[in-house]
């Protein structure tokens, strides 16, 4: 996976007369929290990242740019679980990012020219989430930077989309072809995808805009 072809969007994106600039925010899930998360540690013109539900290490291919290339953190598919449905609980696959072995696959995130709101669902069933929230903060704090913005949400599975979307406990995996368990109860996760737009929202506002505030969301 090359990032030269993510720069090459961003670098779209600034030229394109619709844009206010002179810099972008990035929202991303899951995988693609990863990559905003090393689009904003490598590229320019990124002044503000949202990353719902991702890794702080990169995940699933080797990442390069010019030069760098960052390897994909390890994984033991063979700690998997299969719930009483039978689906597949990935979350116990992926090696510990903080392990001497997989350090190399830990994206620098002190080098990000602007803020992180990590959006974390505590009933992720694929991702430690929590605990990848956790690693981001203390790595950006020993380098002098500023603690990123987390917001933890009970009883939130894995998939926290826009505000009155319905509750994905689980679908077939695009990379594995096999029914995966994420997580989330309903009326938890629900209350969790309104309160996360809106969060999401003030941030960007806040941090591309320099506005305190924006509407709440309505059906």
């Amino acid at each position: 996976m090359c990032l030269e072809y993510f720069e090459e969007a961003v670098d779209f994106m600034l030229q394109h007369p619709k844009v206010k600039g002179p810099s972008v925010g990035l929202l991303g899930f899951s995988k693609g929290g990863d990559l905003c998360l090393s689009m904003a540690s490598f590229l320019k013109g990124i002044t503000a990242t949202v990353v719902i539900n991702a890794c702080v290490a990169n995940t699933i291919a080797p990442l390069h740019y010019k030069d760098m290339i960052i390897p994909n953190l390890s994984s033991d598919p063979g700690k998997y679980k299969i719930t009483e449905s039978g689906l597949l609980n990935l979350v116990d696959i992926w090696n510990d990012p903080m392990e001497k072995p997989n350090h190399r696959s830990l994206i620098p995130l002190e080098k990000a020219q602007g803020p992180f709101l990590f959006i974390v669902g505590m009933d992720d069933h694929n991702w430690k989430s929590e605990f990848y929230a956790q690693i981001a903060s203390e790595r950006l704090q020993a380098h002098g930077k500023d603690r990123p913005q987390i917001i933890y949400y009970p009883g939130t599975g894995h998939c926290i989309d826009p505000p009155y979307f319905p509750l994905c406990r689980a679908s077939v995996h695009a990379v594995l072809d096999q029914p995966v368990f994420y997580g989330g109860e309903p009326k938890a996760h629900s209350r969790a995808q309104v309160d996360a737009w809106q969060q999401i929202q003030t941030f960007f506002h806040k941090h591309l805009n320099g506005k305190k505030s924006v509407k709440p969301s309505k059906l």
